[in-house]
């Protein structure tokens, strides 16, 4: 017998199939890299996936075709959606590119990491009791290269980031809609307990490529998630 929460997951799907976004492609990424220090051990951060497993969900709802990029993670993949797995930022470099062309919106709700080791170790590292000096190197940066391809190619049609502050959130999340050429921003702080990393709730400002702004209250992550859809569904019915 198929388990319930399978069926209703089913009817949900094929409930969504004439939304505003039916025929439309999304691809969403989610979660946090990890880069590789050892055989064993990873730099990572504490995304869990939340928000974008939830903007995957929010598109299925509205009609979409869903690309989910994940890195590892506990959640269960929304019905629907395609699942492609990845670990470090060069393998969701790789899985983006690959997914863009004729894509309407890209999300880029992962959180990527910003540096990697640059020579991660063959064999698992022991500890000697000595300092251990770690040499990093900058990740590529996705969402500038999608942007240049973009602009080649006009795919994708929509481009989102996120933006994960601990200190002047709209300064620098402005400066980041800015340089990736996007069309709209998802910023929050992530110095809040109740939003953010590893929680349900999330309280976050939408910037607008064309000066606009829009700060939202505490909600869920689906909230957020269906407040951001409904921009790309703007976007993708111009």
């Amino acid at each position: 017998m198929v388990e319930p929460g399978e069926i209703v997951a089913a009817l949900r799907y094929l409930a969504g199939r004439k939304g505003p976004l039916a025929g439309r492609r999304i691809v969403i990424t989610a979660g946090g890299t990890q880069e590789p220090l050892d055989p064993v051990r990873v730099l990572t951060n504490r995304s869990s996936g939340k928000q974008g497993f939830a903007l995957a969900q929010a598109a299925l709802d509205a009609g979409a075709e869903v690309t989910l990029i994940a890195t590892p993670t506990a959640l269960p993949v929304p019905y629907g959606a395609r699942h492609v797995a990845v670990r470090s930022a060069a393998e969701l470099l790789a899985a983006v590119q690959a997914e863009l062309l004729g894509a309407d919106a890209l999300i880029m709700a992962a959180a990527v990491a910003d540096f990697r080791p640059a020579q991660p170790a063959a064999d698992k590292i022991k500890k000697h009791g000595a300092a251990l000096t770690l040499t990093l190197e900058p990740t590529e940066d996705i969402l500038a290269l999608t942007g240049a391809q973009r602009a080649q190619t006009g795919w994708p049609r929509c481009l989102v980031g996120f933006a994960a502050e601990s200190r002047d959130l709209l300064e620098n999340a402005q400066a980041k809609l800015r340089a990736k050429s996007l069309d709209f921003i998802v910023a929050n702080d992530i110095s809040a307990t109740d939003a953010g990393f590893e929680t349900d709730t999330n309280r976050v400002v939408l910037l607008f490529a064309d000066g606009r702004s829009e700060t939202l209250p505490l909600m869920s992550k689906a909230e957020v998630a269906e407040r951001v859809i409904a921009e790309v569904v703007q976007r993708c019915a111009s």
